[in-house]
């Protein structure tokens, strides 16, 4: 396989055509090598339009499904991001070129070995991982200006919700099979902020905007509710 082709591919047949039109997201995923993040059974997948299976039932999302998050959220070089399910670590690297610090944290150990090892090997310190369950409340400081929750919930969780700074941007996948949606979930700041610029319905409960992002079925989070439809 030529690999720089593949990745060339999947950038302008599978991304760019998926309303990801942010030069800085395109020039990034050629940055951070995703194939250094896929378990080596699995390396031929690593720029395949699906999901790439890892242990326990959780998978590496859609290539095109990370990157339109990455617009969405429109991280800053000055903001804390903390990341729940770690799985290979590839989402932690990208949001770590965007971000001045990167928490991840994965409940199941293997997986945050394997995401600490790769971050470890493909890039820099300011990414950490940490082997720990998210489903109650972060087990570490917050506020954050970015949550990303890097597969599926019921609903997302209030302890979650008030771990964002205002203004700050919360993503999920909320709902049950067969109906899913990505989510952005912004928290009110004290100034007037514009309005997200994601299409979608949009909502607002308390304090937080929620914007209905697109329909995706991803992994239920480990610890989240019911099990993953993924059994690989």
């Amino acid at each position: 396989m030529n690999i720089e082709q593949a990745r060339f591919n999947m950038i302008e047949q599978q991304i760019r055509t998926w309303e990801v039109l942010d030069d800085a997201i395109l020039s990034l995923l050629s940055v951070v090598k995703r194939e250094d993040f896929v378990p080596a059974a699995y390396r031929s997948m690593a720029f395949v339009d699906t999901e790439v299976p890892l242990p326990h039932g959780q998978a590496m999302l859609a290539p095109k499904v990370e990157a339109r998050l990455l617009q969405e959220l429109a991280v800053q070089r000055h903001e804390r991001v903390l990341e729940v399910g770690a799985g290979s670590g590839y989402m932690a690297a990208l949001l770590a070129h965007k971000a001045q610090h990167v928490t991840t944290l994965e409940l199941v150990p293997e997986l945050a070995r394997f995401a600490a090892d790769n971050l470890r090997r493909a890039w820099g310190s300011n990414a950490t991982v940490l082997q720990a369950d998210a489903s109650q409340a972060p087990p570490v400081d917050g506020p954050f200006d970015v949550i990303v929750l890097s597969g599926s919930v019921a609903e997302v969780p209030r302890a979650l919700l008030g771990q964002l700074k205002p203004g700050g941007r919360l993503t999920a996948f909320v709902g049950q099979l067969p109906i899913m949606r990505a989510v952005l979930i912004t928290r009110a700041a004290p100034s007037p902020q514009p309005q997200p610029s994601a299409a979608g319905n949009r909502s607002s409960d308390g304090g937080f905007a929620t914007v209905e992002l697109f329909d995706a079925v991803a992994p239920r989070l480990v610890g989240f509710g019911e099990p993953s439809r993924f059994s690989f």
